[in-house]
């Protein structure tokens, strides 16, 4: 909004310094994430004492987990995930380019995963049970909202790379997939909407890697959209995508703003509400940016977490045992006598070397 406000302003003096300064996405992605932080803070305590009143008993948790985790967890308000699209919402609609179709895409998909969320929160909260959404009806939801993303952003990216997927390392690389493309998307966005729901499981696991990959994505974005140093870097351009540096940096500052009243022992969760669109919102900037794999190295512990579950049952279905003690995997280190800020915080070292990892993909000349 203020960026098309100093458009207007520039049109009749074009020597106003704050109003030049506006048109730097730097600058406004750097007043994006400070404006979401500070929204987050100032509405954290407020909103969470109203889930705490709302909610009473505050999220169910499933009997089967691990007895310290049932105890410790068991009252804690759930539906946090709001705190952070109200605090994103307000600063990408404040500092971004609402003329850019790629934030609009990215945004509703992201605000769209979060309403399928909410329905599953809202649901386990009044039934008092762990039973949501049933898996056909939300995976259905899902799926419809990321194949609709998916064929947006490639109407909205240049025809020569629209359809095709990108390989990290090799810019010449490219694998055409034609009209499957959007399939490849809606898969990719559903995948990681997921992936991030199955790692929220203990306090801060899931917000800070979602963080540093939206640190990660942003820095790619800015290259992405800028001709120069997209072919400096030997990483194909697309044209539009800097502006979403804006919405990874509002991103940053509402999950560090979550972070603060969810860091152990968490004051609030985030529920389905927050890691449902927070994964989606990570699904569709790689789609919009080409970089789909390298979000696979960026999020390998949201991976790594899904692999786990998709090992567990395949394996106990197949012979009847577990090759893990509970997964996710974050929950099996639970059942070895971890304690929970040792996992925590050694899941985010990983998170920190997998982000440099999708960094060095980019590859001078």
């Amino acid at each position: 909004m203020l960026y098309l406000l100093s458009t207007f302003a520039l049109q009749d003096d074009g020597h106003v310094a704050l109003f030049n300064l506006l048109r730097y996405i730097t600058f406004r992605a750097g007043c994006a994430c400070l404006t979401a932080l500070v929204i987050a803070l100032f509405l954290g305590k407020p909103l969470i004492a109203t889930l705490r009143r709302i909610q009473r008993g505050g999220q169910p948790i499933r009997a089967l987990g691990p007895e310290r985790h049932i105890l410790e967890k068991t009252g804690t308000p759930t539906m946090g995930g709001v705190l952070i699209l109200v605090s994103l919402l307000v600063s990408v609609l404040l500092w971004g380019d609402l003329q850019n179709g790629f934030v609009w895409a990215v945004l509703l998909t992201t605000l769209s995963f979060g309403a399928i969320g909410f329905a599953d929160d809202y649901l386990k909260l009044s039934r008092r049970n762990t039973d949501g959404v049933s898996k056909r009806t939300r995976l259905g939801c899902e799926f419809a909202t990321s194949l609709l993303c998916g064929w947006w952003l490639q109407y909205l990216t240049p025809p020569d790379i629209a359809n095709q997927v990108a390989f990290p390392f090799v810019k010449d690389l490219l694998l055409p997939l034609g009209y499957a493309f959007p399939i490849f998307a809606m898969i990719t966005i559903t995948g990681f909407g997921n992936a991030v729901n199955f790692t929220d499981g203990l306090d801060g696991l899931a917000i800070v890697p979602v963080v540093i990959a939206a640190m990660v994505f942003g820095i790619l974005s800015y290259i992405v959209g800028n001709h120069v140093f997209a072919d400096y870097l030997q990483v194909h351009a697309v044209p539009g995508t800097g502006e979403l540096a804006v919405f990874c940096a509002a991103l940053v500052g509402a999950g560090l703003g979550f972070l603060w009243f969810n860091a152990p022992p968490a004051s609030v969760f985030m529920g389905d509400t927050g890691s449902l669109s927070l994964g989606g919102a990570l699904g569709a900037l790689a789609v919009a940016i080409k970089h789909e794999l390298v979000l696979c190295i960026v999020g390998g512990l949201f991976v790594a977490e899904t692999l786990s579950v998709i090992i567990q049952v395949f394996w106990y279905k197949r012979t009847g045992r577990r090759v893990f003690l509970m997964a996710p995997i974050h929950h099996h280190f639970e059942k070895k006598g971890w304690a929970e800020p040792k996992i925590v915080i050694r899941f985010w070292i990983i998170s920190v070397i997998l982000g440099l990892c999708g960094l060095a993909t980019l590859k001078l000349r």
